[in-house]
């Protein structure tokens, strides 16, 4: 069935909500009676109600995937200060994730878990300094990095235990929220990653362990598993050793590497031939595989 986009906002929130049209299914009705059948007043009001309740059903999901917050900004006007962190992603442009990336608090950032992940994050102009907020307004940012508990300010700052927060890139930031603002409440949801071009893979590591950064994963963002193949051994699994690296305790020098990874969404992809026998540490090697959920 055709369907008709409702957009609707409660304070800055911005719902999107799929609802079948009225005028749609009235028609798909139409076509289902005889031609010469004229709809009732009551056979109308019956259509416009079923929309009615569709309507509220959708808009009670959408409520409920979004999470409340807070974001802040770091790393300057041209997000330089962003490279690096604690996903172990380096350069953020080559890695695939750009500038509109973000620090995430410990309970968001779970250890590294959450790496590579997607939020779709807008200004919440209903609470306490909502005044900075930029209505309408919402940005998908990628997890690069951690915002450590700050414990020289009452309980742990805003990175403390149990808070939900977003450290974003200033450029990123900027896009929801005022800059004399400096800390904007926020509403979040994780969403699905759209990235170009396929999963990388950098390796480090020494003769006897391998360390390999797993970056630019589409759909959930951040991987569930991962395995690794010598030339001449069979698949070996990997361990998460901090944010995106995972290590084999394998020595696979001059041997050629192939790969596979499950994300937390629950794909999983063989990635066969990544990195000629002649690989050396420090090498990213790309592929042409990406993830969709």
């Amino acid at each position: 069935m055709s369907t008709g986009l409702l957009y609707l906002s409660s304070g800055s929130i911005p719902m999107p909500c799929i609802i079948p049209a009225a005028n749609i299914l009235i028609g798909h009705l139409a076509h289902l009676l005889p031609k010469t059948h004229t709809f009732s007043l009551s056979e109308m009001a019956s259509s416009f109600m079923l929309c009615t309740v569709v309507v509220a059903a959708c808009l009670a999901a959408a409520a409920a995937d979004w999470s409340q917050g807070t974001a802040t900004f770091y790393g300057g006007v041209d997000a330089s200060g962003t490279m690096g962190g604690a996903c172990g992603y380096d350069n953020l442009y080559n890695a695939g994730y750009g500038v509109n990336t973000a620090a995430l608090s410990p309970t968001l950032f779970n250890d590294g878990a959450s790496c590579g992940q997607c939020y779709l994050i807008t200004c919440d102009g209903t609470r306490p300094g909502g005044q900075y907020c930029k209505p309408g307004n919402s940005i998908t940012v990628s997890a690069t990095n951690l915002c450590p508990a700050n414990y020289a300010l009452p309980n742990g700052g805003w990175c403390g235990p149990g808070r939900p927060h977003f450290d974003m890139s200033q450029p990123a930031w900027e896009n929801i929220g005022i800059f004399g603002g400096g800390i904007i409440p926020v509403l979040y949801q994780q969403v699905k990653c759209s990235r170009t071009g396929g999963v990388r893979f950098g390796l480090a590591g020494s003769q006897y362990f391998l360390l390999v950064n797993i970056q630019n994963l589409g759909g959930s963002g951040s991987v569930g598993a991962a395995w690794v193949k010598g030339d001449r051994t069979n698949w070996i699994q990997m361990s998460r050793n901090w944010g995106a690296n995972w290590q084999a305790l394998a020595g696979l020098v001059g041997q050629g590497l192939s790969f596979a990874v499950s994300t937390t969404g629950g794909q999983y992809i063989q990635f066969w031939n990544v990195a000629p026998g002649w690989w050396q540490f420090g090498q990213t090697f790309g592929t042409n595989l990406n993830f969709y959920y």
